[in-house]
């Protein structure tokens, strides 16, 4: 098979639901790209940034509601574009996220806030609004909320290998990816902490994976623990 049937071949394949694929994509609001792992359009908003391969599972939520949905149906390499209405994708702007809160809060970890100023506290992403005094505004939602997106994408290929399905699970549910190890299981190694997560999810990676999750607890070397006890 030459290189040309190859490709009519791949571009016959239509992805379904629960298929785990890689994509290529690119993000915009207002005509303007927010978010791209395509090189040529990422350096437009970070020029020193390196592109991130992305692997998400079809209709389990691991892009926003209106791109995942679009996924399903499509074909492997062929270029696609769609409309996300705000609902869609990071939902509407909501009032109640807009608080005030303590200057303490932020001169506890050294920050100095100032209007506009976007950082990272409590483990959102948040932007200041007003500074008056002691007394902060600070707007909780996605900078994204409330506003109609347009993505351009493309499914490069249907992943097959367990550890990169793997790890595309750990980084949405656990919010990082632990040591694992893929046998008859996936095997996650560490503190005991990590027990009890992964128990949680052991239906989700067998319904996606075809594989539970087990644990093996690893302890601490000693100069690691006399650090974190130091």
């Amino acid at each position: 098979m030459n290189n040309e049937e190859k490709k009519d071949v791949k571009s016959k394949v239509l992805v379904k639901k629960g298929d785990f694929i890689e994509l290529k994509f690119t993000g915009y609001s207002n005509g303007q790209i927010f978010d791209s792992n395509i090189p040529s359009d990422l350096k437009e908003i970070a020029p020193k940034a390196e592109p991130q391969e992305m692997i998400v599972a079809i209709g389990e939520g691991m892009v926003v509601k209106g791109l995942d949905e679009a996924l399903e149906g499509k074909k492997i390499g062929e270029r696609y574009e769609i409309d996300v209405p705000s609902r869609e994708a990071f939902g509407p702007r909501r009032r109640d996220l807009v608080r005030i809160i303590s200057l303490k809060n932020f001169t506890d970890q050294e920050i100095n806030p100032q209007p506009g100023m976007v950082l990272a506290l409590d483990n959102h992403l948040v932007k200041i609004l007003t500074v008056s005094g002691a007394r902060i505004t600070v707007d909780f939602n996605n900078p994204l909320a409330g506003r109609d997106l347009e993505y351009r994408f493309e499914i490069v290929k249907i992943v097959t290998d367990d550890e990169k399905k793997a790890k595309a699970l750990f980084e949405i549910l656990f919010k990082f990816v632990p040591e694992f190890e893929v046998k008859d299981k996936i095997i996650v190694k560490g503190p005991k902490i990590l027990e009890k997560v992964v128990e949680t999810y052991s239906e989700k990676f067998k319904k996606l994976i075809g594989k539970g999750i087990g644990f093996e607890l690893k302890e601490e070397k000693a100069e690691e623990k006399s650090k974190t006890e130091n």
